[in-house]
């Protein structure tokens, strides 16, 4: 069986919600506060009707009620059947949690009634045998949103850097910025074709005109200062972990200059790491 099982857990406000986004954002299918009872079946269902390898994740922690006095059982039943289970547990310090669940607004899940210490108290004693069972602990006490990934992509032998998809989309700017944009490069400054009578018909798509654009001695220039820069930014952009990054370069009508930038961009983008997808927003506008 080659489907890995995790079960994420622990402290309420300690991480586990960004800890399931991240393995979301693997691969994995992510069930949150599915109830303990229908683990067992959910699993059988898993798989049979979904894909073979793909691996699953279940947030489960006090908000499911008989979790604390049943996990064992199902956990055990659930290896017997073969599945390697892992438990991927989450903690903080009680100031920590003090602090997220005021800037947060929610309730504790054991602090409807009593206060906001008590729960923490309450749940913290009530979770310490698993715990103690735990595959990895994570206290997330000192960590922010960066660093928290990374130590759950640890646990899962991932390279921290993420998979980054790159849009590149030419545009006028006779019709607007692309409203999506990240990076925006204006290049007006190039000669324009629409000035030459054999060429303002054709667009950047065509190779004699995207020729015209790229032989000038200050687009040669340019292109080299921009792959300069986008070699130095995607890298950090993938250690920060962004997933989308719109690099947009716009010319005044999004027909000739922008569009030849772009498919030249497009056609000697780095490959490590990132999927490119290319659009001409305004191509076909006259």
């Amino acid at each position: 069986m080659n489907r890995r099982l995790l079960i994420i857990t622990g402290l309420s406000g300690s991480g586990k919600s960004t800890a399931a986004r991240v393995l979301e954002d693997q691969g994995f299918f992510v069930v949150d506060n599915l109830p303990l009872v229908m683990l067992p079946d959910f699993i059988q269902r898993a798989r049979e009707e979904l894909n073979p390898n793909a691996d699953i994740a279940v947030v489960i922690d006090v908000r499911n009620r008989g979790f604390l006095s049943d996990y064992d059982k199902t956990f055990a039943q659930l290896e017997g059947e073969g599945y390697q289970l892992e438990i991927l547990f989450f903690e903080a310090a009680d100031a920590v949690l003090q602090r997220r669940y005021s800037e947060t607004r929610r309730l504790h899940p054991l602090a409807t009634v009593e206060t906001l210490q008590f729960g923490i108290e309450r749940e913290r004693q009530q979770l310490h045998q698993l715990r103690d069972s735990a595959t990895k602990v994570i206290d997330s006490s000192n960590l922010n949103s960066r660093q928290l990934r990374d130590l759950t992509l640890g646990f899962l032998g991932e390279k921290h850097d993420s998979l980054l998809i790159v849009n590149l989309e030419s545009f006028g700017y006779r019709y607007g910025l692309p409203p999506a944009a990240d990076l925006v490069f204006d290049v007006r400054f190039l000669p324009n074709p629409h000035y030459i009578d054999e060429l303002r018909p054709l667009t950047g798509l065509d190779p004699k005109l995207r020729q015209y654009v790229l032989s000038q001695q200050t687009c040669r220039d340019f292109r080299q200062h921009l792959d300069h820069m986008l070699g130095f930014l995607l890298p950090h952009y993938q250690t920060e972990g962004k997933s989308y990054l719109t690099v947009a370069i716009g010319c005044t009508g999004g027909r000739h200059r922008s569009v030849s930038i772009v498919e030249d961009l497009s056609n000697n983008f780095p490959e490590s790491g990132v999927i490119l997808r290319v659009n001409h927003r305004d191509v076909d506008k006259g």
